[in-house]
């Protein structure tokens, strides 16, 4: 008989299950099935799944000794659907890709699984990860079970809602200009970007790049440390990618180290913020005055991160989708075709321009690091949106020039490469999520999900979710 009780633990919860012996990872599957079965008509969050393959490899984790099935022991995992999963039809929410099943995994399915992930569905998001709003013209719309007639953000939606509504406990995302954060911050759950290179992905077309990175979603910082233990290390195919630090971030939690100094930007200087959503998160960011911490008004100078952002988004897409575009255009939704030809506004020189202020861009961001330890913000400028709307238009009297500028919260930390997550940080007067931005320096994953886990546990909205969709 299948245990729902599994459903409302946490990732953290359930190793200790699995390293017990008290269930096994097909007691796990069977939980998670017949949850999806009460659950994801009504929130679209898990399109794709692979029940059958995801039996398959936990019954050969199960002829492992426990102590040989790496750090997830069988947790079963989510995958956003940007990344391949071999033999699992994935459609990047695009119509070119609707019946793709790709022969091979990406790193980072490769990596879950061989740290014990057991993979058994893959999460709905935007074409390509276009956009804040996560629908396409393949696999539908994902419904915010905090109230359905609202937006998910995106791209990483699917992840987000299948946390939030409790038919995950560990969801893969991925991040460019808020796509970890955003749909954390409007689920009430917690989505990381680490720093580039901190997990492995690819084979890439572009190898190089390092706005896009991948990452871990789960109910809570501890959850993220845990799943970001097995998603880090090395890899041969892919260049930027770090090796595994000494310490592991489920060690760097449990160390609860406190930042010394800490800032906090109800705008970061650059974008417009919903009133109620700056004061939900000013209230949360000083939560930390508390436990001792001083909590200051601050921000890196972030003058000029439109033009910084908008043209090497741009350039990403020109080189990753041209060819596409040339063979599909009536394939591709608008967005992506204008954020394709827009790389054709920019010359040379202006491509230059932008690269050498960007350097400068980092630098000024360093600098700031070398007063502060974190940099609170909100994660993002609004509240969950009407679903039907394709993107925010405006905020508080500003409206924005495009459709992704209105992630600018998110994007201006992209811009560092600095590592980032969003945290829940309480609720608007219609009881719909908002979550905090919490950054930490260069690299500091581990300082950073320290200091967070504290945080999160002052404010104490961790055990929010999982819900009944609303």
């Amino acid at each position: 008989m299948t245990d729902s009780s599994l459903i409302w633990k946490t990732a953290t919860e359930i190793r200790n299950l699995l390293a017990r012996g008290e269930v096994t990872p097909l007691d796990l599957l069977d939980a998670l099935e017949a949850r999806i079965s009460a659950v994801e008509p009504r929130i679209n969050a898990l399109p794709t799944l692979c029940f059958e393959r995801a039996r398959d490899h936990a019954k050969a984790l199960m002829e492992k000794p426990v102590a040989d099935r790496g750090e997830l022991l069988g947790i079963p995992v989510a995958i956003k659907d940007l990344e391949e999963v071999k033999g699992v039809r994935t459609t990047f929410g695009s119509p070119i890709f609707a019946d793709h099943i790709p022969t091979k995994s990406d790193i980072v399915v490769e990596t879950l699984e061989k740290n014990g992930g057991v993979v058994y569905a893959k999460a709905n998001t935007p074409e390509f990860g276009a956009g804040g709003n996560t629908f396409n013209e393949v696999l539908g719309t994902t419904l915010n079970p905090w109230n359905q007639k609202r937006s998910v953000a995106g791209s990483s939606g699917g992840s987000a809602a299948a946390l939030a509504s409790g038919t995950a406990w560990l969801a893969q995302g991925s991040d460019t200009g808020g796509s970890l954060r955003n749909p954390a911050s409007f689920c009430s759950i917690v989505g990381l970007r680490p720093s580039p290179g901190r997990v492995a992905r690819g084979p890439s077309a572009t190898p190089f790049a390092n706005l896009p990175v991948a990452g871990p979603m789960a109910r809570n910082v501890a959850d993220v440390a845990l799943m970001l233990d097995a998603m880090s290390g090395e890899h041969p195919r892919d260049p930027i990618s770090l090796a595994r630090p000494a310490e592991s971030f489920v060690d760097a939690v449990n160390a609860q180290r406190l930042p010394k100094r800490v800032a906090f930007s109800r705008d970061l200087g650059c974008t417009p913020v919903d009133p109620e959503v700056a004061k939900i998160c000013e209230a949360a960011a000083l939560k930390f005055e508390a436990l001792g911490v001083k909590v200051e008004e601050a921000h890196p100078d972030f003058h000029d991160v439109q033009e910084i952002f908008q043209a090497l988004r741009a350039e990403g897409f020109y080189m990753t989708k041209k060819k596409l575009l040339d063979a599909h255009r009536d394939k591709m939704k608008p967005e992506v075709v204008w954020n394709i030809e827009k790389a054709l506004e920019y010359s040379l020189e202006d491509f230059t321009r932008v690269q050498l202020a960007r350097g400068a861009y980092i630098q000024r961001a360093v600098d700031f690091f070398e007063t502060y330890d974190l940099l609170l913000s909100p994660a993002t400028c609004v509240g969950p949106y009407p679903v039907e709307q394709r993107y925010v238009e405006v905020c508080d009297g500003h409206t924005f020039d495009n459709y992704v500028e209105w992630l600018t919260m998110a994007y201006a930390i992209t811009l560092t490469t600095f590592p980032a997550l969003s945290i829940p940080a309480g609720f608007t007067a219609e009881g719909l999520p908002v979550g905090l931005q919490v950054v930490g320096g260069p690299r500091d994953e581990a300082g950073l999900l320290s200091a967070a886990a504290l945080l999160e546990a002052e404010i104490g909205h961790a055990a929010a979710v999982p819900i009944d969709p609303v």
